[in-house]
C-alpha cells in the first residue's frame, strides 16, 4: 500500500478491544482482546476459522473487479494523482485465492510507483485481510527497486486485517505483519466524519490513523465512506469512483 506521510500531529491513544465479524453463532475471524492500560495491537487473528473468498465487501471496503477510486491533492508543490483499481486477477498466497488490487501513483504526471495488493475476504462475517505486495519504484521512467514488497507465506510473514465488518472506536490492529519490511498498524478514531471530496460530499464516515513501528515519526489519516469505501488519504481527496461491473449473465 501507499507509503506513509510524516505528520506532526499527536493524538491521544485510545485502547479498546476488536472484535471481527461473525455474526450469528460465530464464525469469522477473530482478534485477541488488548488490555486497556497496555495500549496493544490486536495480530492475531482466529484466520484458520476463515472461509476466504476473493470477492466480496463490507461497509467500507469493496473487493469487486472493476471498483476504481481515482484521488488527487498536492503533496508539498508535487501535484499527485493515486488510482486504485480492483483487477479480474487473483493470486494465491498460503493456499488462499486473493485478489489483486493496483495502485499507480504519479507525480506532476510522472510515475512513481505501482503496487499489486492482495486481498481476501474472511466469511462468514467479511472481514478482509491483507496478504501482501509486490511493489515497483520508479525513477526516471524506469524501476528502480520493489522496497515494501512482502508476502504471508514468506519470511515469517502473515495475514493482517485490512478492514473488519464491525468497525468498533478505538480498535488497534496491525494491517501489514511482516516482520522488518511492513508493520502498518491501524487505530480506528471516528465513526461520525463529514468530508466534501471533488466525488461529493460523504456522512458518517469512518477515521483511522496509520502507523508503523518501522518508522515511529509517521502518522497517516484515511477517511473511509460508507459503500464506496477510502475517499481521503492523508492530501489526497477521491475525484472520482467508477463501481464494480455487475456479473455476466
Amino acid at each position: 500500500m501507499r507509503r506513509l506521510a510524516i505528520v506532526s500531529v499527536l493524538i491521544p491513544a485510545a485502547a479498546a478491544a476488536i472484535v471481527m465479524g461473525g455474526g450469528p453463532g460465530g464464525g469469522g475471524a477473530r482478534a485477541a482482546t488488548p488490555s486497556k492500560s497496555a495500549k496493544q495491537w490486536s495480530d492475531s487473528f482466529n484466520t484458520p476459522a476463515c472461509v476466504w473468498s476473493s470477492t466480496g465487501k463490507n461497509d467500507f471496503f469493496i473487493l469487486e473487479p472493476g471498483d476504481q477510486a481515482t484521488f488527487d491533492g498536492r503533496e508539498g508543490k508535487v501535484e499527485v494523482r493515486l488510482v486504485i483499481t480492483v483487477l479480474d486477477e487473483t493470486k494465491k498466497i498460503g493456499g488462499v485465492e486473493t485478489r489483486v488490487v493496483e495502485e499507480r501513483e504519479t507525480h506532476d504526471g510522472k510515475l512513481v510507483e505501482v503496487s499489486r495488493n492482495y486481498f481476501a475476504v474472511c466469511g462468514p462475517g467479511n472481514d478482509v485481510f491483507y496478504f501482501g505486495e509486490d511493489v515497483d519504484l520508479y525513477r526516471n521512467g524506469k524501476v528502480e527497486n520493489h522496497e515494501g514488497s512482502w508476502a504471508a507465506d514468506r519470511n515469517g510473514a502473515k495475514p493482517g486485517l485490512f478492514m473488519p465488518s464491525r468497525t468498533l472506536l478505538g480498535a488497534r490492529f496491525y494491517q501489514e505483519i511482516a516482520p522488518g519490511v511492513a508493520m502498518d498498524r491501524v487505530e480506528i478514531e471516528s465513526d461520525s466524519e463529514t468530508l466534501k471530496t471533488p466525488a461529493g460530499e460523504f456522512r458518517n464516515c469512518l477515521k483511522t490513523r496509520e502507523t508503523t513501528p518501522l518508522e515511529p515519526d509517521a502518522n497517516d489519516y484515511k477517511i473511509y465512506a460508507r459503500g464506496i469505501g477510502m475517499i481521503s488519504d492523508g492530501g489526497l481527496l477521491m475525484s472520482k469512483h467508477d463501481r464494480a461491473r455487475a456479473p455476466a449473465r
